[in-house]
């Protein structure tokens, strides 16, 4: 219901929000096939790190529209189509820094080369932090042009993370941690943790219940898991029937939604949410479950892929940085903090190893995160 107590049904809650703001989606149908000018003069791609590469958008054209041997990434031809305005036009992209998690996601990259080849006309403002730090841009060709071309402006990075509220420093800790930076995660555990609580056991009913006594009145709580995490299965949670992407309506709408008596809700504790299911969004507390696909061995990430019957390991650089952005945007989803459950492993199951769990276990009680 409206504020004013107007009540109003969800079809058409629908329509009134679909009038206001078009869908990516719908906006490339409606001009893949038209050589029209957008009526819109300003579009804003949220997560645009996450465009797709020329390889995975010529498969998609293919399917979709039945065009062969198309050449431009997503970037390029949602560019293209802004193009075509003889005025004035703007293109917004709100990305973030080492955020890609799926096969052919391109990150900024692919928008900065789609620019240095087919529109040098374009005025590209750019955040300061592009090009300052390496989380962005990692070919020389477009870390050169964009510090040639790009107009720097600082007030377009968003440098205090409003997701996090408690703490600025949470997105610090979570790289200094995935980058073995031990010092670093330490010194900033100690800032951050009076005020947000990060902590971390290896029994799963322990988890639950310290969420259950953290969160107060409205506030929401949820299990979180990679969706590589195939053996968590062994340890009551489920990867592969849990709520694995945005774009299944029902399961998101009742895990974000739903009360706490309800199974389907993410503050009942039993189905877990993927990162893609929750990346861009976050819940006020988390139980982050951490599996055996990307473990410490002591010394370094060992990143693993369940296929058929057991693991094998990720060689693939571009993969090995999809699975640590996975734990990066599943560490960044609570507001207010954080349990991190390693379960045990089994020596009598080849496919639970403890190896793969105590090594990551002893690693954070080394950074300094209390058991509980």
């Amino acid at each position: 219901s409206l504020a004013n107590g107007i009540k109003i049904n969800i079809d058409n809650a629908r329509r009134e929000f679909n009038s206001k703001i078009q869908n990516i989606h719908h906006f490339r149908d409606e001009y893949f096939r038209s050589s029209d000018s957008p009526n819109e003069k300003v579009v804003v791609f949220d997560e645009a790190q996450r465009a797709w590469n020329q390889e995975k958008t010529a498969k998609f054209v293919k399917e979709k529209y039945s065009e062969i041997n198309f050449s431009k990434s997503e970037p390029d031809f949602l560019i293209d189509f802004m193009n075509r305005h003889k005025g004035w036009c703007c293109i917004v992209c709100l990305v973030g820094g080492g955020q890609e998690i799926n096969t052919g996601e391109a990150g900024i990259q692919e928008w900065i080369l789609a620019l240095m080849s087919n529109y040098t006309n374009w005025k590209t403002y750019i955040s300061s932090a592009i090009i300052d730090t390496n989380n962005y841009l990692i070919e020389d060709s477009s870390i050169d042009w964009t510090k040639k071309n790009g107009i720097k402006k600082s007030e377009l990075h968003l440098s205090v993370s409003v997701r996090s509220f408690r703490s600025k420093k949470l997105s610090a800790f979570v790289e200094a941690i995935l980058n073995l930076d031990e010092l670093q995660a330490q010194t900033i555990l100690k800032e951050i943790k009076a005020v947000y609580p990060i902590v971390i056991t290896r029994d799963k009913n322990k988890a639950k219940n310290w969420l259950e006594n953290k969160k107060r009145g409205t506030e929401r709580a949820g299990l979180v898991v990679s969706s590589s995490a195939r053996r968590l299965r062994a340890n009551g949670i489920d990867s592969e029937n849990g709520v694995r992407s945005n774009s299944d309506k029902s399961k998101i709408i009742n895990w974000f939604l739903a009360d706490n008596n309800d199974i389907r809700s993410s503050t009942f504790l039993e189905v877990p949410a993927t990162q893609f299911a929750i990346q861009g969004l976050e819940l006020d507390w988390i139980c982050l479950a951490w599996g055996g696909d990307l473990f410490y061995n002591g010394e370094e990430w060992e990143y693993r892929k369940f296929r058929g019957a057991g693991w094998t390991s990720i060689g693939n650089q571009t993969h090995k940085e999809f699975l640590k952005n996975t734990y990066r945007v599943l560490l960044t989803r609570a507001r207010q903090g954080m349990v991190i459950y390693v379960p045990f492993g089994d020596k009598g199951d080849k496919t639970r190893p403890p190896v793969q769990y105590d090594g990551t276990y002893d690693y954070f009680r080394k950074m300094g995160i209390k058991e509980i």
